[in-house]
């Protein structure tokens, strides 16, 4: 059975081109962020890498911690870091986990459990191993995405839904459709329309089970 939404993930030690880490612990009262590859210097990763290197300031302003997960080893993941940093222009600041053994990756339920890894192996070999994990300083799974090899992922997407994830968590309510930063929100069903004029001021009834409101400044 795969990680379902508020399950707590799987707490693991592993080497990563930082040094050794103990998941759980590395994540602290942060969210976090855990993404993957099926092999280091491949293209398409490789710019997303990049892309995650390149939000680095916008990681850090939500309190989110990002890792990476690859199952190569430590010194791939120096050696394509360079790379990686040559592609985006700019320092890639987190870790890379190497799950050269799998145990992360099915742990994830990213790999059947009697998967393995041939000598020689190909990207193709790993090729479900593309994930992306979001999870809580709960260290809960907040949400889950898996990408085939030939579309890269939008990041740009990825700190969109971190952002309706952290709004959700800190004001109780739920985000629409396409719902963005400053837009209107979804006022929860149990909260009556007295309590939400009190904490809302003014909301717009689409429905009896649809309002929306603007969150106070």
């Amino acid at each position: 059975m795969g990680l379902r939404i508020n399950d707590t993930v799987p707490n693991f030690t592993a080497e990563t081109d930082q040094g050794t880490i103990t998941f759980h612990d590395w994540i602290g009262d942060s969210w976090a962020i855990l993404f993957s590859h099926p092999k280091d210097f491949t293209p398409v990763c490789t710019t997303e890498f990049g892309a995650v290197a390149q939000l680095a300031d916008e990681w850090a302003a939500r309190g989110t911690k990002v890792i990476g997960v690859s199952v190569d080893g430590v010194e791939d993941h120096k050696g394509w870091k360079k790379d990686i940093e040559s592609f985006a222009g700019t320092e890639a600041g987190f870790p890379i986990i190497a799950d050269d053994g799998l145990e992360v990756s099915k742990a994830f339920d990213m790999l059947p459990a009697e998967a393995y890894l041939p000598d020689g192996r190909t990207p193709a070999d790993s090729a479900t191993v593309r994930s992306v994990f979001i999870i809580g300083p709960d260290k809960q799974l907040k949400l889950s995405m898996t990408y085939p090899m030939t579309v890269g992922r939008n990041f740009g997407e990825v700190l969109r839904a971190l952002d309706a994830l952290q709004t959700s968590a800190k004001e109780n309510v739920a985000t629409p459709a396409n719902w963005t930063p400053g837009a209107d929100v979804v006022i929860p069903v149990a909260v009556s329309d007295e309590d939400a004029t009190v904490k809302y001021g003014s909301f717009t009834t689409h429905f009896p089970y649809l309002r929306t409101t603007k969150l106070p400044g």
